[in-house]
């Protein structure tokens, strides 16, 4: 008799991942700048990530991290500061950047009416991914591979918040950008989720991608891993 294979055991199919080529690319920050009041929760900050390397953003909450997630995917304008993609300037919300980066903020958005299926589709839509990896036969892989193959057509409010943040794993295998910015992405996730995070992550380093993680916790990733500590830019706004 044939029992259910573990999710430890789970491993990713060729066909779920991303149909692009490695990448190679460098993203860089320059004097960013940013105030809540009378604070700063980061003043003239520098930052710099080349393919294959991981930044993990460190500090307490409030601290910044998820504003200068923002700021990096363009949603948020800082008071001072330029991004560079290969010494190309970014302008926030340019068609390059859309092309360039995906951002996956630290709630689901995971819509309670739609099912996990349906879910995935529309967010990767919303993240203008080619139309090859969006295909009925992507979309059942990658979510087979996260161990949501049984879910895939139940409505999301049935899901249990680890399982909701599944549907994010399914997104990243399936998205085809260089540069991921990703804030939180292992909360509500147990111990055989936050493995499969850890490996798809490390396939998108190995592709030569590039990753900014917002976490608390301590993340197994190959390749150059390097932390930035908000805790130690805040100042006083004059």
């Amino acid at each position: 008799m044939t029992g259910a294979v573990p999710e430890t055991e789970r491993k990713i199919k060729p066909n779920a991942m991303p149909k692009s080529s490695a990448v190679q690319g460098t993203f860089r920050a320059e004097g960013l700048t940013l105030a809540r009041g009378a604070r700063w929760l980061f003043r003239g900050l520098s930052l710099r990530v080349c393919g294959g390397e991981a930044l993990l953003l460190r500090g307490a909450n409030g601290s910044g991290k998820t504003s200068l997630l923002r700021v990096l995917a363009g949603f948020t304008v800082p008071d001072g500061g330029k991004l560079f993609w290969n010494d190309r300037p970014l302008a926030p919300l340019g068609s390059v950047g859309r092309d360039l980066l995906l951002y996956i903020g630290h709630a689901n958005a995971i819509k309670d009416d739609l099912t996990a299926l349906e879910n995935l589709a529309e967010a990767l839509v919303m993240d203008d991914v080619a139309a090859a990896n969006r295909t009925p036969e992507a979309l059942c892989s990658a979510l087979d591979s996260v161990g949501l193959s049984a879910r895939r057509d139940l409505p999301a409010r049935k899901l249990s918040q680890g399982q909701k943040r599944r549907i994010g794993l399914a997104r990243l295998l399936l998205v085809d950008k260089p540069l991921w910015l990703l804030d939180e992405p292992t909360n509500a996730l147990d111990t055989d989720g936050v493995n499969l995070f850890t490996g798809i992550i490390n396939s998108h380093l190995e592709r030569g991608g590039l990753v900014l993680i917002a976490s608390h916790l301590s993340i197994p990733l190959a390749g150059t891993v390097r932390e930035l500590n908000l805790d130690e830019t805040v100042e006083l706004a004059a």
